[in-house]
């Protein structure tokens, strides 16, 4: 099941990423650039947490800028929680709206999380809003963002994530990068940081490559919140 359901969503990804290449070619019938992309990497981390059960995963995603300040997309994983409640998938759907000026980007839009197969009273899916600015100082570039929900996974309440990236160019083809970030619970649930630290090599016209090593203070979750080290390899079309 495990298998056919990667085969599924790679086949679905790489099927995205050919319609997005034809659309893009053809301005006259969508105004600004589709692109698409798929990925494989040794697991899924979010939020310093394994959705995968620190087991691989494949992913892809779709992205629509209508070169106007609107963008939406959509982008979906394969994952396995290990709790019985049968969600073997994720996808997102989101939609915004951002900018640049000058050396400074802002984006402000929503994110809503499907996991179908879950069932309902799992309260799996919810929805988040969010924003996000960054300046980009040249040496090296600062993201700041955070996300809101009313209602977070597994109905625990309301929930702000604040977020946090610092990103260092080396080479035109190679990068690092550092993260830290702080997800603020409620009901009952500890608030815990996480943070992340790795380098991407972009090889052009063929894919991405992204090493990175995860940790949190989650210590309550056991090891779903493990120190992990994750490689990743992206093409986007």
């Amino acid at each position: 099941m495990k298998k056919a359901l990667k085969t599924g969503l790679l086949a679905a990804a790489m099927t995205l990423s050919v319609s997005s290449a034809a659309f893009a070619q053809d301005e006259s019938m969508m105004p600004g650039t589709l692109t698409g992309n798929i990925a494989l990497t040794n697991d899924y981390i979010f939020r310093g947490v394994t959705q995968t059960n620190h087991n691989a995963a494949v992913q892809g995603g779709l992205d629509w800028d209508t070169g106007m300040g609107f963008h939406f997309g959509t982008w979906g994983s394969s994952l396995n929680f290990a709790d019985g409640n049968g969600a073997t998938t994720e996808v997102d759907l989101y939609g915004g709206y951002g900018g640049k000026i000058e050396n400074f980007t802002y984006d402000l839009g929503g994110i809503f999380y499907w996991y179908p197969g879950a069932p309902k009273a799992a309260h799996y899916n919810l929805w988040e809003v969010y924003g996000k600015a960054g300046y980009d100082f040249g040496i090296a570039a600062l993201t700041l963002g955070v996300n809101y929900t009313p209602e977070n996974f597994g109905k625990t309440g309301s929930a702000t994530y604040l977020s946090s990236v610092v990103s260092i160019p080396i080479v035109p083809e190679f990068g690092l990068s550092v993260g830290a970030d702080y997800w603020m619970l409620t009901n009952g649930i500890h608030d815990y940081a996480d943070w992340n630290l790795g380098g991407t090599l972009h090889v052009p016209t063929w894919f991405d490559v992204d090493v990175r090593y995860y940790n949190t203070d989650a210590h309550y979750l056991g090891r779903l919140a493990d120190d992990r080290f994750v490689v990743a390899i992206k093409r986007t079309f």
